[in-house]
């Protein structure tokens, strides 16, 4: 078995269970993502739960559309989800499957189920219908057309297939018990007009199952053994079973749920997402910041990484809340071993070393993975007389525990030397710090000082070679951790600080040839990724995928 079956649930103890017990030969599952938007985190993990049990126990997994709604579906949304999928790592092989497949064999169900009287169509309104519904604790009104007779029904159903009402006219709804303590057994609707062409049957139909209805019976169709559902698809189970039970088809698959996943500092509901996109919150759906796989994608992270995340978090039955954190520290695993490191200063401040000639350049050849720098080769870096170190790296009036340069003191550049800071010059107008000057101890390329200890190195890069580089930092979405409870418009809980641009940004030469989607460390700061979609040869455009630990905020903040 692969690694991620070393993480067993519950779910995986009654495959194992029926596969022993000889209930099934073999193990069918599926994913079946309503085309109605972008596939997001939580996806992931019902991608990776279906996908992975079926591998582990040598079945299969298919991926079928369950596209009944053509209002709210797009083929951009198919291809986007088939390319989420893909990029996870798995693959359906010949099993892509739509419900709208099935319409036909659907409707003939249907139809069976109003020859045996479980089935009627009803003229009461949506309004209506929801109005006679009743409550948790009062039972629902029959419909005045529950007591049609099947003949009337078979007609009126066949006319509604037709065309011949208007939408919102009729609807077909199963005939089950309107007292049932189980509001979804109150006679559901399974049908209801639409005039509306289907991105796969045209014209065809303006007659559509609801989820409920299509979904059982699709499993069913494609002998699907454990139909895995999210906690909210808990109450539809004797719904799910009861169409099953009135058809009494040879493959009766089984539903099991499992607590879908929450994370903190996002959302992740389609339709608050799609609001966030539509509302201009965010740039669109793959917008880095958005819990979307493709905003994931071109933020950086890694399918390894979201596959790992989602072994980690288990399969429970009850809801929680998974805090981001793991999420990012997952993926700075991933990345730390496998990615190349290169310099890039964020906020330059310019440092003048006067004991370096005027137009001087040492190369200096650096390892690409410097714990290990057998592996992903070396390159070289130039070194002049001016270089660039960050502003938050230089203090005029340093505490005890700041290693890092001040006036009189040494540290040492990332690769290169040791250097001193002899001068702070200042703007005469703002007092604001434009420029340092010191000298260079020559003889401490590769070699600790004489006499002395530099406890602190800062990376750096020559001021005459940087690279211009545009950096786009991200970060959480929302400002609170949980932004969809409480009274208010989670919209009010938006970070307006979750996105920074820095233009001003300079890097180490070498990093011009960075192709869209190349990863880097840039040493002290943060994982980062050239943009898919932004990133020019020589200009490149890099997004913050997660910062790494930085000590010293630690120890200036307390903690």
């Amino acid at each position: 078995m692969s690694d991620e079956a070393r993480f067993s649930n519950f779910i995986r103890q009654i495959v194992e269970a029926d596969l022993a017990s000889g209930k099934h030969a073999g193990v069918v599952t599926r994913f079946p993502p309503e085309p109605n938007g972008y596939l997001h985190i939580g996806h992931a993990k019902s991608i990776c739960l279906n996908f992975g049990i079926a591998r582990d126990y040598a079945g299969r997994c298919h991926l079928r559309f369950d596209d009944t709604n053509p209002i709210k579906e797009d083929l951009e949304y198919i291809e986007s989800i088939q390319e989420d999928v893909r990029w996870l790592g798995f693959d359906w092989g010949e099993h892509l499957y739509h419900a709208a497949d099935y319409f036909e064999r659907l409707y003939e169900w249907a139809e069976r189920l109003v020859r045996q009287g479980a089935a009627y169509v009803c003229d009461l309104s949506a309004d209506e219908i929801r109005q006679t519904r009743g409550t948790l604790t009062e039972p629902g009104r029959e419909s005045p057309y529950r007591g049609r007779s099947v003949e009337e029904n078979l007609d009126l159903l066949r006319r509604m297939r037709a065309g011949e009402f208007p939408n919102g006219a009729r609807v077909l709804r199963a005939k089950i018990d309107m007292a049932s303590p189980n509001l979804n057994m109150r006679d559901p609707v399974m049908y209801r007009i639409l005039h509306a062409p289907h991105h796969r049957t045209g014209d065809a139909w303006c007659l559509y199952p609801t989820y409920d209805w299509a979904h059982g019976q699709s499993d069913a169709i494609e002998e699907i053994t454990h139909s895995l559902c999210t906690l909210e698809f808990e109450d539809h189970r004797p719904l799910y079973d009861w169409y099953l039970d009135q058809l009494a088809l040879p493959h009766r698959p089984r539903q099991i749920e499992f607590a879908r996943l929450n994370l903190s500092f996002t959302v992740l509901s389609k339709r608050m997402l799609n609001e966030l996109v539509s509302t201009g919150a965010v740039s669109g759906w793959d917008d880095p910041r958005m819990p979307t796989l493709a905003g994931l994608r071109r933020r950086g992270f890694t399918p390894e990484a979201i596959r790992l995340f989602c072994d980690r978090i288990r399969v429970a039955k009850a809801d929680s809340l998974v805090d981001m954190e793991m999420l990012e520290n997952t993926q700075r695993e991933d990345l730390n071993t496998r990615v190349p490191r290169a310099m890039c200063v964020h906020r330059p401040l310019r440092v003048v070393l006067t004991n370096v000639a005027e137009n001087e350049v040492t190369e200096i050849e650096v390892p690409n993975f410097p714990d290990d720098p057998s592996r992903m080769g070396h390159r070289r870096i130039p070194f002049s007389r001016e270089v660039l170190i960050e502003r938050e790296d230089f203090m005029e009036d340093p505490p005890k525990k700041f290693h890092r340069l001040a006036p009189g003191k040494e540290v040492r550049l990332r690769f290169a030397y040791v250097i001193r800071c002899d001068e702070v010059v200042k703007d005469p107008a703002s007092g604001e710090i434009t420029e340092l000057r010191g000298r260079v101890d020559p003889a401490t390329l590769g070699a600790p000082p004489e006499g002395r200890k530099v406890p602190g190195t800062i990376h750096w890069v020559s001021a005459v070679h940087a690279l211009p580089v545009e950096l786009r930092l991200y970060d959480r979405l929302f400002r609170v951790p949980n932004p969809a409870s409480g009274d208010a418009d989670y919209k009010t809980h938006l970070n307006p600080a979750s996105l920074e641009v820095i233009t001003g940004a300079r890097a180490e030469p070498s990093l011009a040839g960075a192709a869209p989607g190349d990863r880097f460390q840039f040493e002290r700061k943060a994982f980062y990724i050239a943009d898919t979609k932004d990133s020019r040869p020589g200009r490149p455009v890099f997004n913050r995928i997660v910062p790494l630990r930085d000590t010293w905020a630690k120890i200036a903040g307390g903690a």
